[in-house]
């Protein structure tokens, strides 16, 4: 008899019903504004390349042109502010070199072998946008200006940006062997996103961006010096947070800024947005889509909801006559995702999972995965895990079984 159940026992495949937690297909999300959604056409922006993103996610809500190259001028200074306040103490006194001193206006106006305080430089850089600010504070952090510049490639590559290329710290236009100064809408925005949302210095890049006037002096105290903000942006709406403007001839107008909205944050990033006479553009293509973001994405939490049946090969469940049946509850353990959505946002769910499972099967070991994505984009990724064990249908684990069964 235990012959014939042991080679009952090798032979047979256990199905096992496991239901699996998945996030939900066909989510159909409801505008900010609860209203038919409002779409903006490409054509209405002045910017030749523009995006506008989801600062959370670092999605891209709306694009321009936005993975086009393209000069980004002062912009640039993002960049040298958040590797000045990461690798470098804002007590440092920074010397002017002839190379700083030199530099043409916008400028400080520093002389040579002149002496600051790098936090006071910082608001030279971002509220004026001084060109010899932006030279000192390379020279002082990377050694010279072109090892700051393989510093901002460095971390623009560590974020991601992989249409980037720096080679001034104050984005003056310029060019070398390897091509122009240059980003994309995109990576200038991913930038700016690290600059407030990830950081280890954000909450400074953000009080040197959103203050009004700083008044300083050099180090020796001798000469006086003011900034002005010049970010319109931080008084144009509600919730402005911070924004770098720009300018040169071969990049044309330029800008980059945040906004918060309740719990949403949202980037702006425009290049190519006009030359003079048309100084204002950027400021209406900011506020239009920086109101197309408000009025037409909300949050919608992504939830897992749909089970899905596979079997384990060789499980046992225990019991006697009949061993097999096995259930195991199959969970995702991470949090559900909540999303920027619009009306016409297409979300799914991939979900790699086997056809079957080899026992045995240890609860909480991952065995598979599911991926959503947004249009496409992938925006989250979840563990799908087993939520109890099953044993490996062994003889001597269905005899072991039988015999504590009869002992009751």
């Amino acid at each position: 008899m235990i012959r014939r159940f042991q080679r009952k026992i090798e032979t047979a495949v256990v199905p096992v019903l496991i239901s699996v937690c998945i996030l939900a297909a066909g989510i159909l999300p409801v505008s900010a504004a609860g209203q038919e959604e409002q779409e903006i056409a490409p054509s209405q922006l002045y910017a030749r390349y523009a995006v506008l993103m989801d600062a959370d996610t670092g999605r891209i809500l709306f694009t321009k042109n936005g993975s086009k190259e393209a000069p980004m001028a002062s912009t640039t200074k993002i960049m040298t502010c958040i590797l000045a306040l990461e690798n470098a103490e804002l007590s440092d006194e920074v010397a002017f070199s002839d190379n700083a001193q030199s530099q043409p206006e916008v400028r400080l106006g520093a002389k040579s072998g002149q002496k600051f305080y790098m936090k006071d430089l910082l608001y030279s850089l971002m509220l004026e946008s001084h060109n010899d600010s932006a030279v000192a504070i390379a020279e002082h952090v990377g050694g010279n200006v072109e090892g700051f510049a393989d510093m901002m490639n460095e971390k623009a590559e560590e974020l991601g940006c992989s249409a980037t290329y720096f080679i001034t710290p104050n984005g003056l236009d310029a060019r070398d062997d390897a091509g122009i100064h240059h980003t994309t809408a995109a990576d200038l925005a991913l930038i700016m996103r690290y600059c407030i949302m990830s950081s280890p210095c954000r909450d400074a890049f953000l009080e040197i961006t959103r203050t009004e006037e700083h008044t300083f002096t050099d180090v020796e105290e001798r000469s006086s010096y003011s900034c002005t903000n010049h970010n319109a942006f931080l008084k144009m709406m509600d919730g402005a947070l911070t924004g770098k403007t720009g300018f040169t001839a071969d990049a044309g107008y330029c800008y980059v800024g945040a906004l918060r909205d309740d719990d949403r944050t949202f980037i702006v990033a425009l290049l190519a947005c006009g030359w003079p006479n048309n100084k204002g553009y950027k400021w209406s293509d900011t506020r239009k889509l920086m109101e197309y973001g408000i009025e037409n994405y909300s949050y919608q939490e992504i939830t897992p909801d749909i089970s899905r049946v596979i079997s384990v090969r060789n499980g046992y469940a225990g019991g006697f006559p009949d061993p097999e049946g096995v259930v195991t509850q199959i969970y995702v353990p991470e949090d559900p995702v909540r999303v920027l959505l619009n009306q016409s946002d297409v979300v799914e769910r991939r979900i790699e999972l086997p056809d079957e499972l080899n026992a045995p099967v240890k609860k909480g070991a991952e065995i598979g995965r599911v991926v959503c994505t947004v249009n496409g984009v992938p925006v989250a990724e979840y563990r799908i895990c087993a939520g109890s064990n099953v044993l490996e249908r062994t003889l001597q684990v269905c005899f072991d079984n039988i015999i504590s069964i009869y002992s009751l």
